[in-house]
C-alpha cells in the first residue's frame, strides 16, 4: 500500500506558475505509472497528465498541453507537476494518482490517490 501526499497548491494570478509535488511513502513509486487529475466543484474528475514508470512516455490533456509538464524522480519517490501560464479555468483541486496502466485517462485505472491540493487562479 502506498500513501500519496500532494503539496504546492495555492493562489496565483493568471499567467503565473506553480509547481505541485506528490510525495509517496509506504511503497516506492518506481513500479507505478503516475498521473495528475483535477476536479472543480460540480464537475467530474478529469485527466490532466500521466507519465510512465521510467519517464519514457508522457501524455497531456489538450487543455494543458504546452503549459504543464509532468516529471518524476523515483530516487526521491516524488512526482511533480510544473504549471506555467496558468488560467482561471485551471482552478481546481489537483490529485496525484498511482496505478498500473501507463498514461490511462480513466480514474478507475489508478488504485491509489492523494488527498488533493487546491489551485486557484485569479484573473
Amino acid at each position: 500500500q502506498v500513501q500519496l501526499v500532494e503539496s504546492g497548491g495555492g493562489l496565483v494570478q493568471a499567467g503565473g506558475s506553480l509547481r505541485l509535488s506528490c510525495a509517496a511513502s509506504g511503497r516506492t513509486l518506481s513500479g507505478y505509472a503516475m498521473g495528475w487529475f483535477r476536479q472543480a466543484p460540480g464537475k467530474e474528475r478529469e485527466f490532466v497528465t500521466g507519465i510512465s514508470r521510467s519517464s519514457g512516455s508522457t501524455a497531456y490533456a489538450d487543455s494543458v498541453k504546452g503549459r504543464f509538464t509532468i516529471s518524476r524522480d523515483n530516487a526521491k519517490n516524488t512526482v511533480y507537476l510544473q504549471m506555467n501560464s496558468l488560467k482561471p479555468e485551471d482552478t481546481a483541486n489537483y490529485y496525484c494518482a498511482a496505478g498500473g496502466i501507463p498514461l490511462s485517462q480513466r480514474p478507475s485505472a489508478y488504485g491509489y490517490w492523494g488527498q488533493g491540493t487546491q489551485v486557484t487562479v485569479s484573473s
